[in-house]
C-alpha cells in the first residue's frame, strides 16, 4: 500500500490537566501506536479503527488506579488521518525537553551548542517516558540530585529513560532496569542501542521481589502501584529510594505506607499537580 495515502486513525481525549499521564498510560493499553499531548488534552494515534469499547473500559480503569473521577474525561472523538499527516504533526510536537544537564531529544532532530549537556534520544514506540511529562521530569531531577553512582535499578522503566539516563550520568555503574510488559523492555533496550549504552544496562521482564538484591533505586509508577510495592521497595533499597507517577492528592495514601515501614522523613520535589518523594 502507498504510505501516502495510508490510513491511520486519531483519538482524541479531552480532560482535565491531572489526568494526562492516566490518559496516556490508557490509550497505549488500548493499543496506540503512540501519543501526544497538548493543553486541549492527549490525542493517541492506531494503525486500525479503535475499538470504542476497548478504549473507553482502558480509560475508566486508569482513572481508577489513578484516582482520578470519571468526569476527568470530557470528551472522546475518533478521526482518520493519513500516516504522513499524523507522523509530520507527532514530530512537530515533539521538540527536545532540557532537564537540568540532560536534553531529551527525538532521533529525527539535528542539535547544536550543546556543549557538556548529556543527549538522550528516545523513540516512544509504545511505550512511556519522552521527557515531556512531569512525572519524568521528577525523576530525571531526582536522580541528578541523589544519584552519585553505584548500582541503580528502574522499576517500571518504559521507555528506559531513567536508565539510560543514569548510565550517561555513570558509565560506570551497575545499572538495571525492569517493567512487566515485554513491549516496554524491548523499546527500552532499542532506545539504549540508539544512545550507546546497551552493554551498560541490563533490562529484563518482571517487578522486584524480597529476593532483589540491594540497590539504589527509583520507581516511577502510579500511587496505587508504588504504596503496594513500598515493603519491598523500602526493603532492596541501600541508598536513595525515589518515588514518582504520584499526584498531589495522592501524597498522604504514599505517606502512611511509608510510616507503616518506619518512615517519616522524606523530600517531596513538585512538577505542576504531579510530586516525587526522595527517602
Amino acid at each position: 500500500m502507498n504510505p501516502k495515502t495510508e490510513k491511520y486513525y486519531a483519538v482524541d481525549v479531552d480532560l482535565e490537566r491531572a489526568a494526562h499521564e492516566a490518559v496516556e498510560y490508557a490509550l497505549m493499553e488500548a493499543g496506540a501506536l503512540g501519543t501526544e499531548t497538548s493543553d486541549r488534552g492527549v490525542t493517541a494515534y492506531f494503525s486500525e479503527t479503535p475499538d470504542r469499547e476497548r478504549v473507553r473500559d482502558e480509560l475508566l480503569e486508569a482513572l481508577r488506579i489513578y484516582e482520578l473521577p470519571s468526569s476527568s474525561v470530557r470528551d472522546m472523538k475518533v478521526r482518520e488521518v493519513e500516516q504522513r499527516d499524523w507522523l509530520e504533526e507527532w514530530k512537530q510536537n515533539w521538540q527536545p525537553v532540557e532537564i537540568g544537564r540532560f536534553i531529551i531529544a527525538p532521533p529525527w532532530t539535528n542539535l547544536e551548542n550543546i556543549h557538556d549537556r548529556l543527549v538522550i534520544r528516545i523513540e516512544p514506540g509504545m511505550a512511556f517516558g519522552t521527557g515531556t511529562h512531569e512525572t519524568t521530569r521528577l525523576c530525571l531531577n531526582a536522580i541528578q540530585k541523589y544519584y552519585y553512582g553505584g548500582s541503580f535499578l528502574d522499576v517500571g522503566t518504559g521507555t528506559g529513560i531513567l536508565a539510560i539516563a543514569a548510565a550517561k550520568l555513570f558509565p560506570e555503574a551497575q545499572i538495571e532496569a525492569c517493567d512487566t510488559d515485554e513491549t516496554a523492555i524491548a523499546i527500552a533496550r532499542e532506545n539504549a542501542e540508539l544512545n550507546g549504552v546497551a552493554e551498560q544496562i541490563n533490562f529484563w521482564v518482571g517487578s522486584i521481589d524480597d529476593s532483589t538484591e540491594s540497590v539504589d533505586l527509583v520507581a516511577n509508577l502510579t500511587a496505587n502501584v508504588v504504596t503496594e510495592l513500598i515493603p519491598t521497595l523500602v526493603g532492596v533499597t541501600c541508598g536513595r529510594l525515589i518515588l514518582c507517577g504520584i499526584l498531589e492528592t495522592q501524597v498522604e495514601m504514599v505517606q502512611a505506607a511509608l510510616h507503616e515501614c518506619g518512615i517519616d522523613n522524606f523530600e517531596i520535589m513538585h512538577d505542576g499537580e504531579w510530586v516525587a518523594l526522595i527517602i
